[in-house]
């Protein structure tokens, strides 16, 4: 469920916020005279949505080559070119 507070909370209760979005790794939304306004998250959760979105565009990217008929790597060359990687070659 999701945590909401008025914007003066920001103000006032700065660190009781900033605790609610540690503890409970979710956003909470700001609302001024009872609209939503702003979202308040932790570092820690802002980079794992960042982190999904990337995600979500390169499958996307993935998903609309397959559609093209473009053919992808073999499962061999993917792991040919991990281990070059990992290996510094």
């Amino acid at each position: 469920m999701p945590v909401i507070k008025s914007i003066s909370s920001l103000r006032n209760r700065t660190r009781d916020i900033a605790s609610l979005c540690h503890e409970q790794d979710e956003p909470v939304y700001l609302t001024t005279n009872g609209e939503g306004d702003l979202v308040v998250m932790s570092i820690k959760h802002y980079e794992k949505l960042k982190t999904r979105i990337e995600l979500f565009e390169k499958l996307a990217v993935a998903q609309t080559q397959a559609t093209a008929g473009e053919k992808g790597l073999a499962h061999k060359q993917v792991m040919k070119k991990l281990r070059q990687r990992l290996h510094g070659k």
